[in-house]
C-alpha cells in the first residue's frame, strides 16, 4: 500500500517469500559447511615424540615437565640456535607443528622424521629434559596463532614454566623519534610479562611499537596466565639469514635460560654459522 503518490510499492507473494527463505537457510547451511570444512583444514597439528606422548597421557593433568621453553621465530633468531645451542651437546627432536594456510602447506603424512615444510621443530637436550626449544620458520596465519599458542603452551605445567622469545623483524616497522638512518641496525629490543623478574639484555620497546605473529600471541597467552616471559626483537634490514644478524642475538646470553644452554663462541659453532649463511645463499641464488 503506498503512503505517498509516486511511491513506488514492491508486490509480494507469499509463495515467493516462503521460497527466498528456504534457499536463504540452504545457502547459509552451505556457507556455514564451508567454513567448517576451511577450519579444519587450517587446523595446527601438535606432534611429540614416544617419550613425551607417554609423559603427557601419564601426567595426572595432561601436561609435560617443562621449566624452560625457548622459541626462535625466523630464520636468524633459529640460525642463532642451531649455532649456539643445538651445536653442542646430544640433542633430539622433541616433537613439530605442521599446518597448512594460503603461504603455507604441508603433508597430512608429517613424522617426527620428515616434518615437511612448514613446520616448527621441537628439540630436547638429553642433559637437561626440562629444557625445550622450538624453532619456527614458517608462516603462521593470523587465526591460526591463538592455535599454536595454546597448544604448546596447553600442554606444558605451567607453574614453573619460563619462557624465552627470540624473533627476526624489519627494521622499517620500528617506530622511533629518531631517524632510523641514525641508529645502528640490526639491535634488540625487550617486551616482558609483567611476571618476568629478571634484568633485560638490552632496552625495552618504546611505544608506540607493536609485536605479531608467534611473539605476540605466545606474550599474551603467557600474560593471561601469569607465566614469566621475555621477548627479544631483532630489527634487522636484511630478511634472509646473515650472520651479522644472528650475532646481534648473542647479547641474550646473560639471561639464565640461554646461558644455560650456549657455550661461548667456539670454532665449531662459527663453522655451523658460517654454513648456514652459505646454504641460504645458494638457496636464494636463482642461477646456482
Amino acid at each position: 500500500m503506498a503512503t505517498f503518490f509516486g511511491e513506488t510499492v514492491t508486490l509480494s507473494s507469499r509463495a515467493v517469500d516462503e521460497e527466498d527463505e528456504e534457499e536463504g537457510e540452504d545457502e547459509n547451511e552451505e556457507d556455514r559447511e564451508i567454513k567448517r570444512e576451511l577450519e579444519k583444514k587450517r587446523e595446527v597439528h601438535l606432534q611429540w615424540n614416544a617419550d613425551f606422548s607417554r609423559q603427557f597421557e601419564t601426567s595426572s593433568d595432561k601436561t609435560l615437565q617443562i621449566s624452560e621453553l625457548i622459541i626462535a621465530v625466523g630464520y636468524n633468531a633459529s640460525g642463532f640456535l642451531s649455532a649456539f645451542a643445538l651445536s653442542s651437546g646430544n640433542w633430539e627432536t622433541a616433537g613439530n607443528i605442521s599446518l597448512w594456510n594460503e603461504k603455507s602447506r604441508f603433508s597430512r603424512e608429517t613424522s617426527l622424521e620428515h616434518p615437511g615444510e612448514p613446520s616448527c621443530i621441537f628439540y630436547r637436550k638429553d642433559e637437561n629434559p626440562e629444557v625445550l626449544i622450538c624453532q619456527c620458520t614458517c608462516y603462521v596465519a593470523e587465526d591460526q596463532l591463538f592455535q599454536w599458542a595454546d597448544k604448546v603452551l596447553g600442554s606444558i605445567e605451567k607453574r614453573s614454566l619460563k619462557v624465552t622469545i627470540l624473533s627476526d623483524c624489519p627494521v622499517a616497522n620500528y617506530r622511533s623519534p629518531e631517524y632510523i638512518s641514525a641508529i645502528p641496525v640490526p639491535f634488540l629490543k625487550a617486551l616482558k610479562t609483567r611476571t618476568y623478574n629478571e634484568n633485560l639484555c638490552c632496552s625495552s620497546l618504546e611505544q608506540p611499537n607493536v609485536v605479531s605473529g608467534i611473539p605476540a600471541a605466545v606474550l599474551s597467552y603467557c600474560q593471561v596466565h601469569q607465566i614469566p616471559a621475555v621477548l627479544y626483537q631483532c630489527y634487522t634490514d636484511v630478511v634472509k639469514l646473515d650472520s651479522v644478524t644472528v650475532e646481534t642475538y648473542k647479547s641474550t646470553l646473560s639471561c639464565s635460560s640461554l646461558r644455560k644452554l650456549i657455550k661461548p663462541c667456539t670454532a665449531l659453532s662459527m663453522e655451523i654459522l658460517k654454513k648456514l649463511t652459505e646454504d641460504n645463499e645458494t638457496q636464494s641464488n636463482l642461477y646456482t
